[in-house]
């Protein structure tokens, strides 16, 4: 068995469309999570600067204003605000995994970056496809997003959301042998009777199944619908809105499914801990690993394109030379 480590996973609202505020706040809740000693802490999908829930209200000429205002607070990554959640992680020895609305040359992103103890960014995603009305803000992320990295602390990957029912991704995953995974939710705010799939039960058991097939601890931190969300997402046309204050319902599970930590009510914040000792991933994998000896190649494979892929690629004229070619002649 390795050493024990302690993580932990955030159940919060971020201060809604104010990225300074928000920033502001992670940062008290990565130094709650430091001083509680945990090693890695996780925040909630686009809890930077809160998620657009109110693409799920009205359509969207009529949300037309907040599109560009949600634009305006959205998360630079190469901007003085992503640094200081960067310079957090440094002060206070932890690492990040946070999430954010990403803003990159007049597009946006939902995003998820994780960053090392010593303030390093040790990688960034782009959740592959935004989930139905989602795709009226965000654009899309490619296969270098389906990635693990190697720390310390373990492998760590991370996905967002409905990333999470999308089993040939997840397999993807699975298969760098991610060992430590954030499965980054919103708020589940959405009211049974108009979205029972979008609730807590149904989403919680993605979770709960992710580190049953991967065989990983799974941090599932999610955001908390406040009265100042219901305001700010609330109809503009008088139109009966599908989510309710709350929703928060934070969870570590264990590779083998159990639940690590107990669920805060879902209208309160707060941080939920666990301690992981990444030697019971192998007593996992003894019974099933699905990438490995529990798979059937010979019957159905993945394939995966990891490639980045840009919108522009400059070809050379025909006849002109680089500059390599230039200096080798």
């Amino acid at each position: 068995m390795n050493n024990p480590i302690k993580v932990a996973a955030v159940q919060a609202a971020p201060v809604w469309l104010d990225l300074e505020a928000s920033i502001d706040k992670a940062i008290q809740l990565i130094e709650e999570a430091a001083a509680n000693n945990a090693s890695l802490v996780a925040f909630g999908e686009a809890w930077l600067p809160g998620y657009p829930f109110w693409v799920w209200v009205d359509g969207p000429f009529t949300n037309f204003g907040r599109f560009a205002q949600y634009q305006a607070c959205s998360l630079d990554l190469n901007s003085e605000q992503a640094q200081r959640i960067n310079q957090a992680a440094k002060d206070n020895g932890i690492y990040v995994v946070s999430g954010y609305s990403e803003y990159d040359q007049g597009s946006l992103y939902l995003g998820q970056a994780i960053i090392d103890d010593q303030g390093q960014t040790v990688a960034t995603r782009r959740k592959l496809k935004p989930t139905m009305a989602e795709r009226m803000v965000y654009g899309e992320g490619d296969g270098s997003d389906l990635a693990v990295v190697e720390t310390p602390l373990g492998r760590i990957g991370a996905l967002c959301c409905w990333e999470h029912i999308q089993p040939l991704s997840k397999y993807a995953m699975y298969s760098q042998r991610e060992q430590i995974h954030v499965a980054a939710w919103p708020a589940f705010c959405m009211k049974p009777e108009l979205a029972y799939a979008l609730g807590k039960e149904v989403n919680g058991a993605a979770s709960r199944v992710y580190a049953v097939e991967g065989q990983c601890f799974v941090l599932a931190p999610t955001s908390v619908v406040d009265e100042k969300a219901m305001e700010l997402m609330g109809s503009l046309t008088g139109a009966e809105l599908p989510f309710s204050p709350g929703g928060g319902h934070a969870m570590i599970y264990s590779p083998d499914g159990r639940e690590l930590c107990t669920a805060i009510p879902e209208h309160e914040e707060g941080i939920v801990y666990a301690e992981i000792d990444l030697g019971h991933i192998d007593m996992a994998k003894i019974a099933a690993d699905p990438a490995g000896h529990y798979s059937r190649p010979d019957v159905t494979r993945l394939l995966f394109n990891p490639q980045a892929v840009e919108p522009v690629e400059y070809e050379l004229q025909p006849g002109v030379l680089d500059d390599n070619e230039a200096i080798e002649e």
